[in-house]
């Protein structure tokens, strides 16, 4: 058996695991590796399980301390794992971690990096997680002020280059900002504890003093004390309330314009790609419970900005907000219409009475379906994502279609023959489009009623 076959059979059985087998292992495997153990695939074990350790709550907080990990501890709230477009502030790429620290321990501080590694995986052997802490915290520092240095002048910037990419390199500025300020930014963290939590006038005070602390020292790292804060909150627009605090100030438009309108701009970051995302689906291969999850998650995010700080229209948010949800209405609306000549299509009814005979093809029952469970599960965001009075209007002529076609085909139970089987799975089919459509008891009662018919027939 060739090597890429027994990874993919080993990835594959890793993936299959209990929640609990995946920590314990995933610790072994990462003892192994700070003990140099040789013994066993490190990176192909931990590739296996990484897909299920991003799933397990508060993973990051239990995972086994490493001296990678220990260093990216500050800005660990910042890191992404998915694609990303163009570098934004305040958002760093997990792939960049790597390639910042090969570069910061192969050329820039290679006998520092390298001690710091060898006394922090002999501390965390000895099973001092305290002293491993204490030794990172040293080592921000040192670490954070090389790189900043290295990274201040073009021609440094050019020999960076030769190892890094461009946004490698932008995200290494951002790391070496917060590193330096490290010991401030675990504070923030103890302040909002993982699993995400709720941002309380205590708390609020707790990052006003951080963020004081900090803006004494670094003014241009102040601004992230938000946007760790952000990452932890479960509302994380409720993180704009510290901009508020700091810039005294209830509108965007003056908030927006200063550094402490970092958050927002990351706020409305996430805004602009799920908005992107759901310009990008095609009629033809829809994932309605895709779908409903993006404009979902839009018009909570955007419904939760506006509750938080004061919109202004005239202002840059304000135009970027109407601009967004005006596109995301208009592609819903688009569905919406669809939506209906899906479901008429296949409940057709010539001359004004149902046609249960007509032949419907199985992939246009399916689309039917899926455009109903469109309809169906937009109600609670319809309003917030500018699509509700189209939506209504879908609704109320599907629902009145469908109960018409019921109706007809529920007569057409007292005969016999083809028309009485053809209406037998037309409604069966009804239930299903019922279901989702309105409800589980509602598709029910379209089964208790053929019943009754078939009951009354017999």
């Amino acid at each position: 058996m060739s090597l890429p076959d027994k990874s993919a059979i080993l990835q594959s059985f890793l993936g299959t695991l209990p929640n609990q087998a995946v920590s314990k292992l995933a610790h072994a495997v990462e003892m192994d590796r700070l003990m140099d153990g040789t013994g066993l695939p490190h990176d192909a074990i931990m590739m296996g399980l990484r897909p299920s350790l991003r799933q397990l709550q508060g993973a990051s907080s239990t995972r086994t301390k490493t001296p990678l990990r220990l260093f990216c501890l500050p800005f660990e709230d910042l890191l992404i794992s998915g694609p990303r477009g163009k570098k934004q502030k305040g958002v760093l790429s997990r792939s960049s971690v790597v390639p910042v620290f090969t570069w910061l321990s192969g050329s820039l501080l290679p006998n520092e990096t390298n001690l710091y590694c060898r006394e922090v995986k002999s501390l965390i052997l000895a099973h001092d997680e305290d002293g491993a802490l204490a030794k990172a915290a040293a080592f921000w520092n040192i670490a954070g002020a090389a790189m900043r240095d290295a990274l201040a002048s073009d021609d440094a910037v050019k020999a960076a280059r030769r190892l890094l990419k461009d946004d490698e390199i932008a995200d290494a500025r951002e790391i070496a900002l917060l590193i330096v300020e490290g010991e401030e930014l675990l504070k923030v963290q103890a302040a909002l504890p993982r699993p995400p939590a709720r941002m309380s006038e205590e708390t609020l005070w707790h990052l006003r003093d951080s963020y004081d602390v900090i803006a004494n020292r670094s003014p241009d790292a102040a601004p992230y004390v938000a946007v760790v804060a952000m990452n932890r909150l479960q509302r994380p627009c409720e993180a704009l309330r510290l901009p508020m605090m700091v810039c005294r100030q209830t509108n965007d438009a003056l908030i927006s314009k200063t550094d402490m309108g970092l958050v927002g701009e990351i706020l409305f970051g996430r805004m602009d790609a799920l908005q992107t995302a759901i310009m990008a689906t095609r009629p033809g291969s829809l994932d309605a419970e895709l779908l409903l999850a993006q404009v979902a998650s839009f018009s909570d995010l955007s419904s939760s900005v506006v509750k938080e700080i004061e919109v202004r229209r005239d202002g840059e948010w304000g135009q970027r907000l109407l601009k967004d949800r005006a596109a995301v209405g208009t592609m819903m609306d688009v569905y919406m219409d669809r939506a209906v000549k899906e479901v008429v299509s296949v409940l057709p009814i010539q001359k004004g009475v149902a046609d249960v005979i007509k032949q419907i093809a199985p992939d246009k029952r399916a689309s039917a379906l899926t455009y109903a469970r469109l309809v169906g599960g937009a109600w609670n965001f319809a309003a917030a994502a500018s699509f509700a009075a189209k939506h209504k209007a879908a609704f109320e002529e599907i629902s009145h279609h469908l109960r018409r076609y019921v109706e007809d085909a529920v007569r057409e139970l007292k005969g016999e023959g083809e028309r009485r089987g053809a209406a037998e799975f037309q409604l069966s089919y009804c239930a299903e489009l019922a279901s989702v459509l309105f409800s589980p008891e509602e598709a029910e009662l379209i089964r208790r009623r053929v019943r009754a018919a078939q009951s009354a027939a017999a």
